[in-house]
């Protein structure tokens, strides 16, 4: 809105650059970013990476039923988690946590390793490919911890709490998980 109001404003200004103004600030996404300290991660990604936080990795799981160790724990009232259900789950979300905040780590290496190398101007076709499988395998085993975790935490609760679950976090129509259905057993 504010584009299309500074661009009336402009043309009806009698200013002919206005169209090169605009196009050039659609070609600059990335203006500010040659300062991050790995210029593929925003400071937010650096985060979650650290924080061993799920940045979306395990959504096949949750949005097929399988829910999150966190999110499990954020409702425990509302889902009448007992006690032992509550450690258990906890203890999931620890092993998680433990796991996605090594590999954050090594992710953020492998990534500013890349970033160095290209700074450096030191960087060919076969150490490209080298650093971004690596990253790429490392992703793949953060992306496996979270939905681990999905994995082990559905079967600590019960099918009502899964259901309360889907419900609490807005989920409509999900079906049981295959493993979870009385007929599959």
């Amino acid at each position: 809105m504010k584009i299309v109001l500074a661009l009336t404003v402009v043309l009806s200004a009698g200013v002919p650059m206005a169209g090169a103004a605009l196009a050039q600030s659609h070609q600059q996404p990335y203006a500010g970013q040659e300062k991050l300290p790995i210029k593929a991660l925003s400071e937010a990604e650096r985060a979650d990476l650290l924080a061993g936080r799920g940045m979306g990795l395990a959504k096949a799981a949750e949005m097929n039923g399988y829910p999150g160790p966190m999110h499990v724990l954020e409702h425990a009232g509302a889902l009448k988690l007992t006690d032992a259900q509550r450690q258990a789950v906890d203890a999931a979300r620890v092993r998680m946590a433990a796991a996605a905040q090594a590999l954050g780590r090594e992710i953020m290496a492998a990534e500013a390793a890349l970033d160095a190398a290209f700074a450096a101007k030191r960087i060919d076709a076969a150490m490209l490919k080298a650093q971004t499988d690596a990253i790429a395998a490392l992703m793949g085993r953060l992306r496996a911890v979270h939905l681990a975790a999905h994995l082990e935490t559905a079967p600590l609760l019960t099918p009502a709490q899964r259901a309360q679950y889907a419900a609490l976090r807005g989920y409509g129509g999900q079906a049981e998980p295959d493993a979870h259905h009385p007929r599959k057993h």
